[in-house]
């Protein structure tokens, strides 16, 4: 399958893989993990944009910082990573750090839509 960005409110695809159990050397697991990364890249697009639209609609800029929400996202995060089967110690980290990238972008983006 080719790769491509979908459009806004397109679903992900996610290229054709073994799955993990079913892999029998280095070159599918490999395989996999590529196909996973360009779709999580698009998830993570979506998400961006979605940091974009609040830094549009927040009134001030000490809104853009907001503790009691990055707790209720981590808490979801954490809820949703057991059904899942991934590690909270993976999952916590990982959004912690990405919560941190997109309040940077939001700051960014406030203050450019600000000038």
């Amino acid at each position: 399958m080719c790769w491509s960005a979908p459009l806004s409110g397109e679903p992900v695809q996610i290229d054709p893989r073994v799955a993990p159990e079913a892999c029998a050397d280095m070159s599918q697991v490999r395989a996999g993990v590529d196909a996973l990364d360009r779709a999580l890249v698009q998830l993570l697009a979506e998400r961006q944009r979605y940091m974009a639209a609040a830094a549009r609609i927040k009134p001030n800029r000490d809104a853009v910082h907001d503790a009691a929400r990055i707790e209720d996202v981590v808490a979801k995060v954490l809820a949703a990573a057991e059904p899942a089967g991934l590690s909270r110690d993976i999952a916590e980290p990982v959004w912690r750090t990405l919560i941190d990238r997109c309040i940077a972008h939001e700051f960014a983006v406030w203050d450019a839509t600000r000038d």
